[in-house]
């Protein structure tokens, strides 16, 4: 069984990421930071506009959700969050909690961070289906297997916009499937600070906003934003790790290059972190890749 789940959201939203191209990866925010648990990763994630118009106009593949702060959504996502500005996200999110003020704090919203996005062209809108009642606020959850899930299936193929991800099994059953897909940058961070529970690995710093979700291998030198390509790190340690004054080896520990001392007289507050072990994310296929932490060892560590 495969879900989808329609979400409702307003077409200033929809219209302003229409607008950007080559969008891999949005942020459906949600004002109050409620949970959303009705999706698991690798799953349909449609958008539905506001009353009166009932229809489907687009989707992606759900990633994550997370409840972070507004200010790390606007650096994590920027536009793709469907606002020109992070002022412009605030009043949105304001108007929706019904807060004059809200504006100007940097309050907690929820994040459904969705990759591959599409939008359908107006002549492509699919109607909601029968069952859907004017009175859901906020979206419902439909199993594609079934009607009238299979329904919603079959007319976003046609469609021949929305994600490839979604096939029809080649066994027997015709069921449909899924596969993950890659991370956007935005993903990758909130995904790798969540997986390290919002701690730096190396130091144990806990102030959200000087924590960095580092890549292993760097993406210019062709690393991918995997969970296991990142490390949570607090700004300064990312900057040495980035430029080769520590590293963490293999086997999970800290390793401070003696060339912070010869190069700059100093170092005392890194030098102590030298063989301890990293705090590790709670899930094994979050952790650090053994050959990403292999290649920052030989061709980013300054011995």
């Amino acid at each position: 069984m495969i879900n989808a789940y329609i979400g409702i959201t307003d077409e200033r939203w929809f219209a302003t990421l229409r607008g950007q191209p080559d969008l891999d990866e949005v942020n459906f925010w949600l004002p109050t930071g409620r949970s959303f648990k009705a999706l698991q990763p690798g799953e349909l994630f449609l958008f539905k506009l506001h009353s009166p118009k009932h229809f489907i106009v687009g989707g992606g593949i759900f990633c994550h959700y997370s409840r972070i702060p507004v200010s790390m959504a606007w650096e994590a996502f920027g536009i793709k969050n469907g606002a020109e500005s992070l002022e412009e996200l605030k009043l949105k999110i304001a108007r929706y909690r019904q807060s004059e003020n809200a504006h100007q704090d940097d309050f907690y919203i929820g994040c459904i961070i969705l990759e591959q996005p599409f939008f359908l062209t107006e002549e492509k809108w699919i109607p909601t289906p029968p069952d859907w009642s004017p009175s859901i606020q906020s979206g419902k959850r439909y199993d594609l297997s079934v009607e009238p899930g299979l329904t919603i299936l079959r007319q976003l193929q046609r469609t021949n916009i929305s994600p490839q991800l979604i096939r029809e099994r080649p066994a027997r059953y015709g069921e449909p499937t899924t596969v993950l897909p890659r991370l956007g940058q935005g993903a990758f961070r909130v995904l790798v600070t969540d997986a390290y529970e919002r701690h730096c690995a190396i130091s144990g710093e806990k102030i959200l906003p000087v924590l960095d979700a580092a890549h292993i291998k760097s993406y210019k030198e062709g690393g991918e934003h995997l969970i296991t390509n990142g490390v949570l790190l607090r700004q300064d340690i990312h900057t040495l790790f980035d430029k080769g004054y520590l590293t963490i080896t293999p086997e999970y520990r800290v390793e401070v290059s003696r060339r912070l001392k010869d190069e700059f007289d100093n170092g005392k507050d890194y030098f102590r972190f030298h063989g301890q072990p990293i705090s590790l994310p709670r899930k094994p296929d979050d952790r650090p890749d053994r050959d990403f932490l292999s290649w920052h060892n030989q061709y980013t560590y300054r011995r």
